[in-house]
C-alpha cells in the first residue's frame, strides 16, 4: 500500500512476554502509517516477532513511580502522527474499525474516541452481557492517562484501569474491536487477582483522598462506591447473567459472569484485609 494511503495515525502496543497474541495484532495493523511496541523486558520471543514484522520497538524500564508505560511513551517518544491508539496485543481491529477510524480522525470537533469491544471468553464470542469499552483513541497532546498516588504498592507498570483525561469533546467509534487472549483461562485468573488487588488499595487511597473522588467520572464514583460491599460481586452476576442476556452465551456465558462475581468479590475481601491490618 502507497504510504499516502495508510490511515495517519501511530498505532501503540504495549507489551510483555505477548508471543502467542502479538502476530495475529501486528498482522492487523499494514494499514496504519506508524506502529511502535513499547516492551517491558520480555523474554520470550515477543522481540523477535516486532523485528519480523519491520515495526519500532522501544523498551520501558519501570522505576515505581509515574510515569507508567503509556504516559511515558507520550512523554519520552516522538510520535509521527496526530493521532495516537493504544491496543493491547490481545485485541484485533476490523476493516470496519479501520475504515470508520480514517473517517473519525478527520472530524476536528474531537479529541477522543470511545470505543467498543467485542469480548470473546474461553476462545468464544460473548455477544451479550455488560458491553465493556475504553477511551485508547486520541489526539496526542489533548491528554494523558489519569494520574494515581500509588506509593509503591502496585506492581504494574501499565495504566490498567487508569483512564485518559482528554480535553475537549469525546465521540464514540461504533464498530468494535475484537478482543481475544489466546492465553489459558489460568493467565485470565492470575492477571485478575493481581487486578483486585490493585483496585483494593486504590479503592483505601481513594477514601483518603477526597480531592483524588472528585474528579472521578460519575460512572467510577458508582463502582468505588460499591467495591466496599459484600453483594456487589452477586449484584454484577444478576445483571451481566440476566438483565444483559449473558445466559444466551450459554455455558461460556454462566462461567463468564461466575468469574467476574469472584473478582468483585476478591476486591472486596482485600479491602477488608488491608483494613484489618491496619488495626
Amino acid at each position: 500500500m502507497n504510504i499516502s494511503n495508510k490511515i495517519p495515525l501511530t498505532v501503540v502496543v504495549p507489551v510483555k512476554n505477548e508471543e502467542k497474541n502479538l502476530p495475529k495484532c501486528l498482522e492487523l495493523l499494514g494499514d496504519f502509517d506508524e506502529v511502535i511496541v513499547i516492551d517491558s523486558n520480555s523474554t520470550d520471543r515477543t522481540p523477535q516477532i516486532v523485528a519480523e514484522f519491520g515495526y519500532q520497538l522501544v523498551n520501558f524500564n519501570w522505576n515505581g513511580q509515574f510515569p507508567k508505560k503509556r504516559n511515558w511513551l507520550l512523554r519520552n517518544v516522538t510520535l509521527r502522527n496526530e493521532w495516537v491508539l493504544f491496543l493491547d496485543a490481545d485485541e484485533f481491529v476490523t476493516d470496519a474499525f479501520k475504515d470508520e477510524v480514517r473517517e473519525g480522525i478527520q472530524d476536528s470537533h474531537y479529541n477522543g474516541y470511545w470505543l467498543a469491544y467485542n469480548n470473546h471468553f474461553l476462545g468464544k464470542s460473548m455477544k451479550h452481557g455488560i458491553k465493556f469499552k475504553k477511551l485508547p483513541l486520541f489526539r496526542v497532546g489533548t491528554g494523558e492517562y489519569e494520574f494515581i498516588d500509588e506509593k509503591a504498592w502496585s506492581h504494574l507498570d501499565m495504566e490498567v484501569h487508569e483512564h485518559p483525561i482528554i480535553e475537549g469533546q469525546v465521540g464514540e467509534i461504533k464498530s468494535p474491536v475484537t478482543h481475544l487472549d489466546f492465553k489459558n483461562l489460568a493467565h485470565y485468573i492470575g492477571k485478575h487477582n493481581d487486578y483486585s488487588s490493585w483496585e483494593a488499595n486504590r479503592y483505601l487511597k481513594l477514601k483518603e483522598d477526597r480531592t483524588a473522588w472528585s474528579k472521578l467520572t460519575w460512572k467510577q464514583k458508582i463502582k468505588y462506591s460499591l467495591l466496599n460491599t459484600w453483594g456487589f460481586g452477586f449484584l454484577y452476576f444478576l445483571i451481566n447473567y440476566f438483565l444483559y442476556a449473558g445466559f444466551l452465551d450459554g455455558k461460556t456465558g454462566y462461567v463468564f459472569s461466575v468469574y467476574k462475581m469472584q473478582y468483585f468479590f476478591n476486591i472486596k475481601a482485600k479491602i477488608y484485609e488491608l483494613t484489618q491490618n491496619k488495626h
